[in-house]
């Protein structure tokens, strides 16, 4: 089997984890639990591989980098990414935790980049020694070149073990029938809509309702983006089958130290919120008397 161009383009080092390299940036892979809700417990259930660009040491942000790459790198910068994050799967990340990987629908432009895709997914994973079964592909609301080509991708993903997720659900190009064509297994809704449909209770009450049509019909949910406790409780509350965010985890750079993550059970909602109110905060910040929305602004 050829190598992929994802892995020739991957440095490996001692300590199992490997960063990649393109043009004069260093790539390394951020990763972010993903917990889940079960008995009034929350326990990590998977992880979102991030990528984290760098050049000459220093930090740039993803969007910069990704700003800066030809339309015609894509593909390939696409392909680098998923293999860094498998790869460092493979070394730092739980042996039963799911791995969340992003695909660019717009990318996929004929059969034959889907295919060439799903052959160095195969490839890297052997590498990895991470069972397919594992891999959650996260494929976002942006328009594909080939709708078509875009389900027969998602199509031969799913017959070769791997879940599909919608990613930022909720965001300007939604469509839920594009949720019926691809009949995923989780849906990710968009942070910035689900805060702004927590602010009321009309927009709770919607919220709700779709959390419960989607569980209905088989499909799980991620509430993105959860960055206060609050937040925490209405997802809770929703009926929401996954929570992410920074009230509960940060992204880590691999190596991380959520390998310790697959034996212990993470605290409740409500304990973790007494612990956010109890963690110092850079100035103090008003609750709203209502349930539903942000805390004010200083």
């Amino acid at each position: 089997m050829s190598r992929s161009i994802g892995l020739a383009h991957i440095i490996r080092h001692d300590d199992g984890t490997s960063t990649g390299v393109w043009g004069i940036y260093t790539l390394q892979s951020a990763f972010q639990p993903i917990f889940a809700f079960k008995e009034g417990k929350l326990s990590v259930a998977a992880f979102e591989g991030l990528i984290r660009p760098f050049r000459d040491g220093e930090p740039q942000s993803p969007g910069a980098f990704f700003g800066t790459c030809p339309a015609a790198d894509r593909l390939h910068i696409e392909a680098l990414t998923r293999t860094l994050h498998l790869l460092n799967a493979g070394a730092c990340l739980p042996e039963e935790a799911s791995i969340f990987v992003n695909f660019d629908p717009s990318v996929f432009t004929d059969r034959h980049v889907a295919d060439k895709a799903l052959r160095d997914m195969r490839l890297v994973l052997h590498e990895a020694d991470i069972d397919p079964r594992r891999i959650v592909c996260e494929v976002t609301e942006q328009r594909s070149a080939s709708q078509e080509t875009l389900y027969g991708f998602v199509e031969a993903l799913r017959a070769n073990g791997f879940r599909i997720a919608v990613d930022d659900y909720g965001a300007d190009d939604s469509d839920i029938n594009r949720i019926k064509e691809l009949k995923p297994d989780i849906v990710k809704f968009d942070a910035h809509w689900i805060t702004q449909l927590m602010e009321s209770g009309a927009g709770f009450a919607l919220l709700t309702a779709m959390v419960r049509s989607f569980e209905n019909q088989g499909i799980r949910t991620v509430f993105e983006g959860i960055e206060e406790g609050w937040q925490l409780e209405l997802a809770e509350r929703s009926g929401a089958s996954m929570v992410q965010g920074y009230v509960l985890a940060r992204p880590e750079l691999a190596p991380t130290s959520f390998r310790v993550f697959g034996k212990v059970a993470r605290p409740s909602a409500d304990e973790n919120k007494a612990q956010v109110a109890a963690s110092p905060a850079p100035a103090p910040r008003a609750r709203p008397a209502r349930v539903f929305g942000r805390k004010a602004t200083p």
